[in-house]
């Protein structure tokens, strides 16, 4: 079978994997589903860091990409107190907007401290507008397990959906194993891409094998890839998956791993929005299309 054949076997059938299947509410958005529920997720999400920290004029037109996120089937917003205004722009809009029930809001307690960890978290609750909040995570392991027993007593009293880890740094990937091993979580953050592949060499096993989703950030490894893609040719077999851009054919890479849930990357730009979109269609890349990705990218 030729890859072009391998490709269009996959195409017809993106729909009907077993792990990646078209969303109800948007037919051409692949989800997957969160393993500690089985609810499902687009694949591609969006991240607020730096983008969403901006002032009242800057605001404005972050609006057109929130909502237009939500209309092309995007769910998971991720946000932080570490995030500057983030929290409080993204709430002021999803309350202007409405957009309570499209969205999957996640946002991170970064503190220490019992009490300081239940201010920060509900100051969180009220600038997104979320109660309860769909995901907390603890940013960067901070005070850790202090969170979590919050966390678990939040759950319980409804406050929060559901609750997990984050860590941005390969250099911290043996301490979130320890975690993984020793916590029953539902979500786990980290660092993910084809210049970061730290992960994939305990993390998302583990994760796969805990039954905990898994969340992508700098799926662009902080746009270091992109900006080193610019002035490079698309592979012409790109075409075969649907992309048309480097960072659409970045993303199907990261998403398409067995072991996640959601990649988040942030943008402000419309254009970017949409190609980021568009990577959570059609035909996924198998494990060979992933390493030709991969090595097309890094050559």
């Amino acid at each position: 079978m030729t890859r072009r054949d391998s490709i269009r076997v996959l195409a017809a059938g993106a729909t009907s994997m077993p792990a990646i299947a078209a969303d109800d509410a948007s037919p051409q958005m692949n989800t997957r589903a969160i393993p500690s529920s089985g609810e499902k997720l687009p694949v591609i999400g969006m991240g607020t860091w730096q983008t969403f920290d901006v002032g009242p004029k800057e605001a404005a037109p972050l609006e057109i990409i929130l909502q237009e996120f939500a209309s092309r089937g995007g769910k998971l917003l991720d946000s932080s107190p570490m995030y500057g205004r983030s929290e409080e722009v993204a709430g002021a809009m999803i309350r202007k907007f409405r957009l309570w029930d499209k969205l999957f809001v996640a946002t991170k307690v970064w503190t220490t401290g019992k009490q300081e960890g239940i201010k920060q978290m509900e100051s969180s609750m009220e600038k997104l507008v979320a109660k309860p909040l769909d995901l907390m995570q603890v940013h960067n392991l901070q005070d850790v397990a202090t969170h979590l027993q919050t966390l678990r007593d939040w759950r319980k009293d409804g406050l929060v959906r559901y609750l997990g880890i984050t860590h941005y740094t390969a250099s911290q990937h043996g301490a979130v194993e320890k975690l993984l091993e020793s916590e029953t979580l539902d979500f786990v953050q980290i660092n993910y891409s084809v210049g970061e592949r730290d992960a994939e060499k305990r993390l998302l096993p583990l994760a796969k094998d805990r039954g905990v989703a898994v969340i992508a950030n700098r799926p662009f490894a902080g746009g270091e890839l992109i900006k080193g893609l610019t002035k490079k040719p698309l592979p012409d077999w790109a075409g075969e998956l649907g992309c048309t851009t480097w960072a659409q054919l970045l993303l199907k890479w990261v998403v398409s791993h067995p072991a996640m849930t959601c990649a988040i990357p942030a943008t402000s730009k419309i254009g970017h929005l949409r190609d980021n979109m568009a990577a959570g269609r059609g035909a996924m890349p198998d494990e060979k299309m992933r390493a030709e990705i991969a090595a097309a990218a890094l050559a």
